[in-house]
């Protein structure tokens, strides 16, 4: 560079509005959810104050997911997914999915482990294995598209992830709410093995599908319909129980149901990418 020339900065990457509001709403969610956690944390562990602050806590969790499957969504139909909403999703996604579930976990359930320190050593398990499967996705995504690349999941979604474990607790929770909020040994040992797989599916090589390219302009099954309608109802009438076994039937999905599919199978089940969709999904 010329002593005489005035330096040259990178441009501005372009910041569509909408989809990074929703975006902006996923971070939020997750640090209100992480501030919430501290709330709890200032009460004596097992009381029925600490618990009702972590319960909020996985309700915002809750809504951190479901901005996140919106801001890909919008961001698709407004033709205007990029780099940059690529990186802030990662960014909310860690915060999200990653630090708030790891922490609500070690201290809403794992804290009394009969083994010190191992509740926090699965919950830094969880949390580095969330960040490196967010860093691997973006590596993948930004690498040159190969032909008929699949768009499915290498490795389980982070949200769906924090879904699953979040879930899993809250219906502990519910369940020991109305037995002096002590949660049997059993029940913590299994949340520990359950947020352990997790964490190893994350960087796994099991394939998961992605329901993020739907489309909607497509005329629906009268099964379809009555699938939806059925999952809705679960949450009005069982909200502490839908969310957990809709989630963890995510995971077992991949992990055992799918492998043993033929393709005609996989066709019925599973939701093809749109040809007319760009082919960069927000991060996952």
């Amino acid at each position: 560079m010329s002593k005489n020339q005035p330096p040259v900065y990178p441009d501005e990457p372009q910041i569509p509005l909408l989809p990074n509001m929703l975006t902006a709403g996923n971070l939020l969610c997750g640090f209100f959810a992480i501030l919430t956690i501290f709330k709890g944390m200032a009460f004596e562990n097992g009381s029925s104050e600490a618990f009702q602050y972590y319960q909020q806590a996985t309700y915002l969790i809750f809504a951190a997911c479901i901005f996140d499957l919106l801001d890909g969504r919008v961001a698709r139909l407004c033709k205007c997914d990029g780099p940059f909403g690529r990186e802030f999703d990662s960014i909310a996604d860690v915060i999200s999915f990653g630090v708030a579930p790891a922490l609500l976990l070690s201290k809403a359930v794992l804290f009394v482990l009969p083994v010190d320190y191992l509740g926090w050593a699965v919950a830094v398990l969880y949390f580095l294995c969330a960040s490196l499967r967010l860093a691997r996705f973006n590596c993948m995504a930004a690498a040159p598209k190969k032909p008929n690349q699949s768009m499915d999941f290498v490795g389980l979604p982070v949200p769906m992830a924090a879904g699953a474990v979040v879930s899993t607790m809250y219906l502990v929770i519910d369940i020991t709410a109305h037995r002096d909020l002590i949660i049997p040994l059993p029940c913590q040992i299994l949340m520990a093995v359950i947020m352990s797989v997790v964490s190893l599916l994350m960087m796994s090589r099991v394939i998961y599908p992605s329901f993020k390219h739907v489309n909607f302009e497509k005329r629906g099954t009268i099964t379809a319909i009555l699938l939806v309608a059925a999952a809705l109802c679960c949450f009005i009438v069982f909200p502490w129980i839908a969310p957990a076994i809709i989630f963890l039937c995510y995971l077992l999905y991949g992990l055992v149901v799918r492998p043993l599919l033929s393709r005609r199978l996989r066709r019925v089940i599973e939701v093809d990418d749109d040809e007319d969709e760009p082919k960069a999904p927000n991060a996952q």
